[in-house]
């Protein structure tokens, strides 16, 4: 197509009757056309998104950029900084001659601009605390984040069974430790009296699992008090939304619980949130940053529950974004779920990269104005291919887009910033108290406790309690003729021989007793 036919095709394809954000401009060839602006209807932004592309290209920035916009337009957002370079959206941007030479390009002024934000964290990292409770989570969940098969996951859901009918709160994993502890010792026979037996093989894999989970930091995570997700739909004073960046830079080496949290999200903002349909605009935004941290180590089980709640999530008003190297990094199920797609450039060093693009390629729209596959190489940082969804839920055409600068920080804060950002937040106080209530570590350990104190206590009477004098120890003759078994055969002999004797005196005596009746009469037994 020639250069007039692909302005007029963006004119078309990239005009809406609702608000939308502008990210740029297209290129035609190594033309920028200014002001054929690439646009993104807010309406369709809670259908979701993915921001693809080699390291160095760009997608942060691309990230940056879309949560800045959104944010002026009202919409709050979270996104996970993996790599500590979000920080920067707090602050206005440097006033740079070559930001504002890009933005001469694409026909419209650089203005420097900051967006307000809320610093979280998972860890140790400064900010407020993000945590959840067991119970929350669910047996169901908690199961397919500790990948248990059918029997092990029936254990997890007797055990908050008999949680939920003795009052025993589980907040913790300490809480799920000391449980299964107890019913596989003192509370055994408890449990078995009302629900059956437990396997112990289930039992034992099970705390394995659990104490894996730990080495990966998810000790920290859960626990009260509970992060409530309407605290992340939130606009500052002048009405922009607030940007919920989430400090994760130490959790690339604990992929477990990177997608223990982001399942536990979802779900929570899922059951949470009410039903709206489809709104001019997203109540929400969430940006995974590294997303192939949460699908590499997610189990088959875990993958569905994500697809799942991907899919049901946007009648929420809410977008889920990923944003990671290559399409190859997200399962497909969910890939075509995704209304958004930027892709930036990838490189083709093996064989291997060749097949990623061609991949990526047949991801966009057929374009008779571009050789995607082609293309995907050669594009320049700050560049990339963009489709969207139109207000009318049709992909819109595919486009070279030269993007837009962010206006806020492309550099990390400094410590004395980020902390005078946390001291202003109107939640630190919330969440960083700790909340140590009575739960089943506790309530058993003192059960078992009182239990073990009676025991000693019995045992102390009895020795305090004053003896009966002590019997003189029989000698072994007395205790054999003392003996029950002693005393019957006696019995027995003296029989015998009482009635010899009286056989022999009968015969001799036969004509006396037949003479001498009185004598019978007072010897009756003679």
């Amino acid at each position: 197509m020639s250069k007039q036919q692909i302005i007029d095709e963006i004119a078309t394809g990239y005009k809406f009757i609702g608000e939308s954000i502008i990210l740029g401009v297209a290129k035609y060839q190594d033309e920028v056309l200014k002001e054929s602006f690439v646009r993104i209807p807010l309406k369709t932004l809670n259908r979701h998104g993915l921001i693809a592309g080699a390291t160095g290209t760009g997608k942060t920035k691309t990230l940056q950029i879309i949560a800045e916009q959104m944010s002026a337009m009202g919409i709050p957002s979270l996104v996970m900084d993996i790599k500590g370079d979000l920080s920067g959206l707090a602050m206005a941007a440097s006033d740079n001659p070559k930001l504002h030479e890009r933005h001469e390009k694409i026909g419209m002024p650089f203005t420097p601009s900051n967006s307000p934000v809320e610093f979280l964290s998972l860890s140790g990292e400064k900010g407020i605390r993000l945590r959840a409770t067991v119970s929350e989570f669910g047996p169901v969940l908690f199961s397919k984040i500790l990948d248990l098969n059918d029997t092990q996951s029936g254990v997890i859901s007797l055990i908050f069974k008999w949680c939920d009918d003795n009052q025993l709160p589980l907040l913790d994993l300490q809480d799920v430790k000391k449980v299964l502890q107890y019913i596989s010792n003192e509370g055994k026979q408890e449990l078995k009296d009302e629900y059956g037996t437990i396997s112990g093989p289930s039992v034992g894999t099970i705390m394995r699992k659990i104490i894996e989970l730990e080495q990966q930091g998810a000790g920290i995570f859960f626990g009260e008090l509970s992060f409530d997700p309407m605290d992340l739909v939130r606009t500052d004073y002048s009405g922009k939304g607030i940007i919920s960046v989430l400090r994760v830079t130490d959790i690339q080496d604990k992929p477990k619980l990177f997608s223990t949290f982001m399942l536990q999200m979802l779900a929570e903002i899922y059951a949470t949130f009410p039903e709206v349909g489809d709104v001019d605009k997203p109540k929400l935004c969430l940006f995974i940053d590294e997303a192939h941290l949460v699908f590499n180590e997610a189990s088959k089980v875990l993958l569905d529950q994500i697809e799942t709640i991907v899919r049901l999530i946007r009648s929420k008003g809410v977008g889920v974004f990923f944003c990671t190297q290559g399409p190859d990094d997200v399962p497909d199920k969910v890939l075509a779920q995704l209304g958004l797609k930027v892709q930036h450039a990838l490189r083709a060093f093996t064989a291997k990269d060749r097949k990623a693009i061609n991949v990526a390629a047949e991801n966009f729209p057929l374009s008779n104005n571009y050789k995607a596959d082609e293309l995907l190489t050669n594009m320049g940082i700050g560049e990339a291919l963009v489709t969207a969804l139109s207000e009318k839920g049709i992909p819109t055409p595919l486009v070279h887009t030269y993007l837009r600068a962010p206006q806020s920080r492309m550099d990390i804060l400094t410590p004395s910033e980020q902390e005078a950002i946390i001291n202003r937040s109107a939640l630190i106080s919330k969440y960083s108290q700790d909340l140590d209530r009575d739960s089943a570590h506790e309530i058993l350990t003192a059960k078992i406790e009182e239990a073990q104190s009676q025991e000693v206590q019995e045992e102390l009477m009895q020795q305090t309690r004053p003896s009966a004098p002590r019997r003189q120890e029989k000698s072994t003759a007395e205790k054999v003729f003392s003996s029950p078994t002693t005393r019957s055969i006696g019995t027995t002999i003296a029989r015998e021989l009482t009635r010899g004797l009286l056989g022999v005196l009968g015969v001799k005596t036969t004509s006396t007793r037949r003479t001498s009746n009185t004598r019978s009469k007072s010897f009756p037994w003679f």
